[in-house]
C-alpha cells in the first residue's frame, strides 16, 4: 500500500520539524518528506490540510489486560481504544496473570499482538519470581525473549537486599529498571492521599513519604550499581525534585508521570468518586503543579496514560474496597492538548511527551517520522472538540474520571505499519 499524507502540518520533535509538507509512505515506511520520491505513485491520499501530522504516540504504561483479565478487556478492544488516541507503541507491566516472568508469557503477549496487528507491544520483565520481591527472575533470558526492560509492576520489594541485587543483575543484562517507588509499609493500606481531605471522608491516607521514601532508597541503590533507572508515575512535587537533584549528580534516571495527576487532584475525590481511586494517589494542587513543572523543565520526560480498565464490579463497592486505577487510553492526547490550551505546557513539549521521549526511554525507534522509519502515524485535528462519553468509550474499561468533560482535538487517522487502523467518522 502506498499512501500521501497530504498538506499536514508535521511536527516530529525528534528531528525538530514543525511544517507544512507531504508525507509518502510505501510498504509499510515512510519513504519520502515534502519531496515526492522518483517514480511513487500513491494507492491512497489523506488530505490532512488544517490538521497535525504527528508519529505515532507511544504509552509507557498500559494493562492490556491479557493474559489472566479478559474479563475486564481484550488486546482487540483496548488496542482499538489506543489507535482512536493516536497510540501505536505500548509498554505493558508484567503483573499479567500469570506473570511475565517465563518465556512462555512472553511468546504469549508477541502472538497476541501480531494477531490484533494494531500497535506495538513491549512487555516489561518481572524484576522478581511471582513478582513476590523474593528471588529473582531470569532477565538475561527474558530480555532474550524480547522484554524490554524489567518491572516489578505495583508490588514492593522490601528487602533492599533483593533491591540491590536487581539492580545488580538488571545492569548486567543491560536492562532499564522500572520502579514504581512505593514504600508498603506507609502505604499501610491507604486508598488517597494524606490530608484534609482524607480525613474528613474518613479515608486512610497515603502520605508523601511513602513515595519520597522509596525513591530516596531506590536512588541510593542506583547510585551504588550505576543501573538505568526510569522511575514511573510520581505524583509529588518533592519526587520531582529528587530527580532532578539525582539528574544534576549524572546519574542515569528518568521519569514519567500519569496524566490523570496532571488534571486531578485530592479534591476530586470529594464525592467519593470511586473512578478517582488510583494508584499512585491524586495528591494536591501543589503537587500537580511541580509535576507540571517537571515537565516543562525537562525532569519529567514522558507522559502515560496508566491506563486499567475495569469491569463495573470492580468500582460498585464503598470507596476503600474498589479497585485502583482509570480507563484514561482513549484520552491521553486530547488530555495533554487541554494542558496546552490552558497554557501550562507548549504544544510541541506536549507531543515530545508523548512520541520521541519516552521512546528514547525505551530503547526503540518510534516517535519520529524521519524517512526510513515505520509508518506509525497519526493525524489530529485540532480544531475539533470531544465530549467524555462513558458508553461510547471503545475500551472495554468504562471508568473514566473525565465523565462528561469537553477536551481539544481529534484524532482523524492512525496508521500502523502504514495501514489505516483507525479513522474518523
Amino acid at each position: 500500500m502506498r499512501i500521501v499524507i497530504k498538506g499536514g502540518r508535521v511536527i516530529d520533535t525528534a528531528n525538530s520539524l514543525d511544517g507544512k509538507q507531504d508525507l509518502f509512505i510505501a510498504d509499510g515506511k515512510i519513504v519520502g518528506l515534502k519531496k515526492e520520491p522518483e517514480g511513487f505513485e500513491s494507492d491512497l491520499q489523506i488530505d490532512a490540510k488544517d490538521k497535525v501530522v504527528l508519529p505515532g504516540l507511544v504509552d509507557l504504561c498500559a494493562r492490556l489486560r491479557e493474559p489472566g483479565h479478559t474479563y475486564k478487556a481484550t488486546f482487540q478492544s483496548e488496542c482499538q481504544a489506543a489507535n482512536s488516541s493516536g497510540i501505536t507503541s505500548i509498554c505493558c507491566p508484567p503483573d499479567t496473570k500469570p506473570v511475565i516472568d517465563t518465556t512462555a508469557v512472553v511468546d504469549l503477549i508477541h502472538q497476541r499482538t501480531r494477531n490484533a496487528n494494531r500497535t506495538n507491544v513491549y512487555p516489561l520483565a518481572a524484576l522478581t519470581l511471582g513478582l513476590k520481591g523474593e528471588h529473582l527472575a531470569e532477565m538475561d533470558t527474558l530480555r532474550r525473549a524480547g522484554c524490554i526492560g524489567v518491572s516489578n509492576g505495583l508490588a514492593p520489594i522490601e528487602s533492599t537486599e533483593v533491591l540491590r541485587r536487581a539492580f545488580e543483575y538488571a545492569h548486567s543484562c543491560g536492562l532499564t529498571v522500572f520502579f514504581f517507588a512505593e514504600d508498603y509499609s506507609l502505604k499501610n493500606n491507604g486508598v488517597v492521599h494524606e490530608g484534609p481531605v482524607s480525613t474528613r471522608l474518613g479515608l486512610p491516607g497515603i502520605p508523601e513519604t511513602a513515595e519520597t521514601i522509596a525513591l530516596s532508597r531506590a536512588l541510593l541503590l542506583v547510585e551504588q550499581t550505576q543501573v538505568k533507572a526510569h522511575f514511573c508515575r510520581l505524583s509529588s512535587a518533592r519526587s520531582v525534585s529528587m530527580i532532578a537533584t539525582a539528574q544534576e549528580q549524572g546519574l542515569p534516571v528518568t521519569a514519567d508521570v500519569s496524566i490523570c495527576n496532571l488534571h486531578l487532584t485530592e479534591m476530586d475525590v470529594a464525592d467519593y468518586n470511586n473512578d478517582c481511586h488510583l494508584q499512585p494517589p491524586l495528591r494536591n494542587e501543589r503537587d500537580r503543579k511541580g509535576l507540571i513543572e517537571g515537565i516543562n523543565k525537562g525532569v519529567i520526560a514522558a507522559v502515560c496514560s496508566d491506563h486499567q480498565p475495569h469491569d463495573a464490579d470492580a468500582k460498585a463497592a464503598p470507596f476503600s474496597q474498589t479497585e485502583a486505577g482509570a480507563s484514561t487510553i482513549e484520552h491521553l492526547l486530547p488530555l495533554m492538548l487541554h494542558l496546552v490550551n490552558r497554557k501550562e505546557i507548549k504544544l510541541e513539549q506536549a507531543i515530545a511527551v508523548l512520541s520521541s521521549q519516552p521512546a528514547n526511554i525505551l530503547g526503540i525507534d518510534k516517535g519520529t517520522l524521519a524517512v526510513g522509519s515505520d509508518a506509525d502515524i497519526c493525524i489530529l485535528d485540532l480544531d475539533s472538540s470531544n465530549s467524555v462519553d462513558k458508553a461510547s468509550l471503545l475500551s472495554a474499561g468504562k471508568n473514566t474520571p473525565f465523565k462528561g468533560w469537553e477536551l481539544p482535538g481529534q484524532i482523524t487517522h492512525t496508521l500502523f505499519n502504514g495501514n489505516v487502523v483507525f479513522q474518523q467518522d
